[in-house]
Parts: C-alpha cells; sequence; structure tokens
C-alpha cells in the first residue's frame, strides 16, 4: 500500500507513506525539504502523532529522508491515520526561515556572476558550508534522541539537542544575514536591490549620552570603599584624562549603611567610606581643570532609614530629608510602607521610595541640584532604574539639566539550559522602552550586548554579533546614541562576579566597544589591574578618538560566522575580532581608499585605516 502527497509537485516537498516496503512499519519518505530545521520539525510532528521513530536515513536516496515508522503499541500505522499525518508533515515542510519574496530570487538571479566572484571568498563558502553540515548534523541528533525517547519515556535529553539545533539554526541565520552586504555589492552597479536586502546601519539622534564623543571611565570597583578613594581618583584625574576618557564614573558618594554607598541613608552627608566631602570636593575640582566630566552613581530607588518608627519598623528617616513612612511604598510590608502602591520591581534589602509622593519628589529634585550646582558633579548614573519608572527619570533630569544621564536597566536575558539564545531582541526592547518612557532624556548600559559579545567570543559565536536585519546586537542596532556599551562593571565583575566578562577576551571586547557606535565605558579593573590590557585600550581610545567615531557612527557589518566577526566603521575604519583569519585587503572592502593600512592589532582582534 502506498500513498503519496505533495504539493506544487516537482518543486514543493512531498510526502510518500509505505505500508509494504517494510513488514510491520511504515515506511516514511520525504523529499524537497527547504532547511535542516524541518528536520526537527518532522520529529515533532511524529511524536505529536503517536509514531515512534525505528530508524532514520538522513539525506539518503537522492536527497530524501527515510524513516521506519511503528505505532507506540507495535505495527505499522494503519492507512486511516494517514491523511492527517501527511497534512501536519506539509504544513511544518513549507514552513521555511527562508525568505519567498519573489523580489530577492529575482534580484539573485541576475546577479552578474563575475561580480559575485569578484567579492566572494572561500572562506565564506567553507563557512556556510560548515554551518550546514553542522545544522544537518544536530537534526539527526534530535532525530536520533526522539527516537530513544519514545523507547524509553525519558524526555531528559530532548531539551539539550533542541538547545543545540536552535543555536545551528542561529548560525546559519546570522552567516546569511551577513551576506547580505556582499550581494549589495555585487549588485549595487546594474541591479536595485530591493530595501529588505540591502544591510542596515544605524543613526540617531540625542543628547542623553552627552555630545556624542564621551568616553566614560567606571572609576571603581567593588572594593574601592575600602581606600581613600576620592584622593586616589585626583591622583589618577590627569593621566585618565590624557589618555583620552572624556567622563568619569564616581560611586555613590552619600552616608549609606553598605559601605559601597548602595544602601544610601543621609543623601545630604557626603562623608563616606570612600572619604570625606572636601576629599570630594577636591577630586571633582581636578578633574574639572583636567577636562573630564563626573558622573555621580544616584540611589534613588530606596533609602535606609536612620530609626525605627512607632510600628517598630525601619521607617522613620533623618537628616535633611526627614520624612516617615508615607515615603515608602505600600508594598514594602516589612518597613510599614504607608505610600502608593509600586508597579515596577521591588528592592526587599531596603525602604522603597514613592516617586508619586510630592514630599520625596521635591526632596531628590533639590538634592540632585545641591550635587549638580554645590558639589560639581556633571551627570547621573540612575541605578536600578527597574525599580521606578521612567517617567521620574524624566522630571529629575529635566529639572537638574546634566550633560549626561544614563541608566542601570538590568534585565534578566533568554537562555535556554544555561546558553544564551540568539534572539534576545525581546531583551533589548525593554531597555529601548525604558529609555523612551524617560522621553529619551537618558541613555542605559546595553547589557543585552555585554551578554551576546561575551557569549561571542566565549563560544567562538560571532554569529551573534549580527541581529537577523544585518545590524548590530542589543540596543547598540536599534538605537545607539542611547546605548552605554560595556564589558564589566562593579557588579558584574570586581570581586562580585555576577556575570563576568571572560578576561582573556577583554582586549577583543574593548576593540568592538571602541571601534563601534553607542558610548563606551571602560572597567577600572580592565584599566589599570593589567598592564597590557591598559595598553590595548589606550591605542583603541586613540584610533576612537583619531578618527571621530561616535554614538551615531555608521556600522556596517562585513562577516559574522563561527570564529569570525568583521565591520567597517563610517568608510574609514575596519576592524575584525576572533580567531578566524580576516583583513579589509584580502576581503576587497572598497571605501575608495588607497590602501588599508594595519593600525592596531592583539589577541585575536585587529584594527585597520582606509588611507584615502
Amino acid at each position: 500500500m502506498l500513498a503519496t502527497a505533495s504539493m506544487d509537485e516537482g518543486e514543493g516537498p512531498s510526502v510518500d507513506l509505505d505500508n509494504e516496503a517494510a513488514p510491520g512499519q511504515t515506511v516514511l519518505r520525504v523529499t524537497g525539504r527547504r532547511d535542516a530545521a524541518s528536520l526537527a520539525r518532522v520529529a515533532q510532528v511524529l511524536a505529536d502523532q503517536g509514531m515512534s521513530i525505528r530508524s532514520a536515513a538522513i539525506g539518503s536516496q537522492g536527497g530524501g529522508d527515510v524513516y521506519h515508522l511503528t505505532t507506540r503499541a507495535g505495527g505499522a500505522v494503519a492507512a486511516d491515520a494517514w491523511p492527517p499525518l501527511r497534512d501536519a508533515l506539509l504544513r511544518v515542510l513549507l514552513h521555511t526561515t527562508r525568505s519567498s519574496k519573489p523580489s530577492i530570487h529575482g534580484a539573485a538571479v541576475d546577479v552578474d556572476a563575475r561580480a559575485l566572484k569578484a567579492v566572494a571568498s572561500e572562506a565564506d563558502a567553507a563557512a556556510l558550508e560548515s554551518a550546514a553540515r553542522e545544522m544537518a548534523a544536530a537534526a539527526e541528533a534530535l532525530v536520533g534522541v526522539e527516537r530513544e525517547i519514545i523507547a524509553a519515556g525519558d524526555e531528559s535529553q530532548r531539551y539539550e539537542a533542541s538547545a543545540l539545533l536552535e543555536r545551528r539554526m542561529a548560525a546559519m541565520e546570522a552567516i546569511l544575514t551577513s551576506r547580505r552586504e556582499l550581494l549589495e555589492r555585487a549588485l549595487q552597479s546594474s541591479v536595485a536591490v530591493p530595501d529588505f536586502v540591502k544591510p542596515q546601519t544605524v543613526q540617531t539622534t540625542g543628547p542623553a549620552a552627552g555630545n556624542g564623543y564621551e568616553i566614560i571611565l567606571q572609576a571603581f570597583n567593588w572594593e574601592s570603599c575600602k581606600e581613600a578613594w576620592w584622593k586616589k581618583m585626583a591622583a589618577l584625574a590627569p593621566r585618565a584624562a590624557e589618555v583620552g576618557f572624556t567622563s568619569v564614573w564616581l560611586p555613590p558618594p552619600s552616608d549609606a549603611v553598605s559601605p559601597q554607598g548602595y544602601l544610601p541613608r543621609d543623601l545630604y552627608d557626603l562623608n563616606s567610606k570612600y572619604g570625606s566631602e572636601a576629599e570630594l570636593r577636591d577630586c571633582i575640582a581636578v578633574a574639572h581643570e583636567v577636562g573630564l566630566k563626573v558622573i555621580a552613581d544616584i540611589v534613588i530607588n530606596h533609602r535606609c532609614a536612620h530609626y525605627q518608627g512607632d510600628d517598630g519598623k525601619w521607617n522613620k528617616f533623618g537628616g535633611r530629608l526627614a520624612w516617615d513612612r508615607t515615603a515608602i511604598c505600600s508594598n514594602n510590608p516589612a518597613y510599614g510602607g504607608k505610600g502608593a502602591w509600586k508597579k515596577t520591581d521591588d528592592y526587599p534589602a531596603a525602604p522603597n521610595l514613592d516617586h508619586t509622593n510630592e514630599r520625596v519628589h521635591k526632596g531628590l529634585i533639590e538634592w540632585m541640584n545641591y550635587l549638580r550646582n554645590s558639589i560639581g558633579f556633571d551627570g547621573w548614573r540612575f541605578d536600578y532604574v527597574k525599580g521606578y519608572e521612567g517617567r521620574f527619570v524624566r522630571d529629575y533630569v529635566d529639572a537638574t539639566v546634566p550633560q549626561m544621564a544614563f541608566g542601570e536597566y538590568w534585565d534578566t536575558c533568554s537562555y535556554t539550559d544555561g546558553v544564551l539564545n540568539y534572539n534576545q531582541d525581546a531583551h533589548r526592547q525593554r531597555t529601548v522602552d525604558w529609555c523612551d518612557a524617560t522621553g529619551a532624556t537618558a541613555a542605559a548600559f546595553d547589557f543585552t550586548l555585554k551578554g551576546i559579545l561575551q557569549e561571542a567570543v566565549t563560544r567562538r559565536e560571532y554569529w551573534r554579533l549580527i541581529d537577523s536585519r544585518g545590524r548590530p546586537p542589543g540596543v547598540l542596532g536599534i538605537w545607539p546614541s542611547r546605548a552605554i556599551t560595556f564589558l564589566e562593571n562593579h557588579d558584574t565583575g570586581s570581586t562580585l562576579q555576577h556575570w563576568p566578562f571572560p578576561w582573556e577576551h577583554a582586549a577583543q571586547g574593548y576593540a568592538y566597544l571602541l571601534t563601534h557606535c553607542g558610548t563606551p565605558c571602560v572597567f577600572y579593573d580592565h584599566m589599570y589591574y593589567d598592564v597590557e590590557l591598559r595598553e590595548h585600550i589606550t591605542k583603541l581610545i586613540a584610533i576612537r578618538k583619531r578618527f571621530r567615531i561616535n554614538n551615531k557612527s555608521e556600522v556596517k557589518i562585513h562577516k559574522a560566522y563561527g570564529d569570525l566577526y568583521s565591520a567597517i566603521i563610517d568608510k574609514k575604519v575596519a576592524m575584525k575580532i576572533g580567531p578566524g583569519d580576516w583583513s579589509p585587503t584580502s576581503d576587497k572592502v572598497d571605501v575608495g581608499q588607497k590602501e588599508w593600512k594595519l593600525l592596531h592589532s592583539g589577541p585575536n582582534f585587529a584594527v585597520w585605516e582606509a588611507v584615502l
């Protein structure tokens, strides 16, 4: 008994079922499969339909896939069960991640083969072929796991196999996306390229991150409170300015329960574990003398009380801002809050402030203006902004007019079995939404980019560094003027090691940050605990300043493969990271230059200039 079903016979996929070829089994033959991802979908359909895969031959018999099936009870699949099985299989086989728009195929067939050959390379083809092999192998492994699950009833391996296939699929998607640049260059002289094929560039405007040419030094780590830090920073400021930093971000300046300052108590008391108010004023004055902006770490999601209230809870504040429990959000029961109900994330370690309370709102503005006008701070880094709405940040920025303002919107990335998922669009969108809620008055740390970049260099999966539209990942790819890019900070690295960037790959990381758009922030430990890394950072900063790379610079990605990422910035600078071999000369990159000159290189990175 044999039955065949297909759509667009001879072109689309087909499904053949046969109960005669193998006694007691049904032979399923699938031909015309469009991509390796459909293997996983076929396996899932078979499981959903109650079929057991006894064996599978992937890519056999003229490119088809052959499965030997039985029902879970044993025996061949009855003919009356074939129609729903065929329909389900055809639906998933016709689903593909490949574009079916006629215009892209029309453009592709019109390409002059000689033009493609001129810009293509053996490495490109090898990378595509390797990714395809890995995807097919991962899909075949998933089919095998499905077969074992059916036999043993243990699903523990399914998730790992599925995650592996998803990563291989993402790698292929990223490689194909990076090829858009190749297609545009091949077609630009003779064929009109559809907009959705063209590589995307990033251009925005806005004042949130200073003048657009800022380079920030996070001038402390988690242990800095153990030293006379204001004095140390005063001594460090002239050299930091000479290197090319434009701004220094200092730790919270106020009296606090915790030595690091992130559990503030008396906001106006500027005698802290980092030094006295006089030493702080001197530090800021020295920084200003050498042309550095000074950014204060503003912790206003919560504040620790000085005394216990009548209810025995710590909700009575002292100092110039002598608030009571009406200043505390009502969903803070541990502190007896009587303020408004908090709609955002709760911080359980301290009383969460009710920013809708006029007394709190006005008091914070007055305090920040004191820091701005009397102490001398030039800008704000807002701590834990997931705890209060962005509209309040807008109020504080509008009322204090800082030269720079940016927030710590630290959200959780999307992982599967401990491995970062390729698509982090939803993650970065939440950060963008926060920036938007501030009226675009504040930028944000690009935690999305940090997560993707450290995963890329650690796993040699540099295909992660291009999104599905050919742009850089993270906030950097969609709103670069609001992206504060970084590898590490006092929370993620230092002695806390909450989410550290691999130190051995830090030079690569800075080669990326300091040549790309966005506003880069260099971590103190990277700059001052490793002489070799400091030399690389110093030279990369010099390159950024020489070519005036800024937070709105144009980035065109050329390669994003397993072991290689390369890009051209503002048609002036070429860069690559990863162990893969690449140069703009060998890749025939043409921006009108006479030649490409190597400016600096280090472990698995290099930067060139276009000599015009």
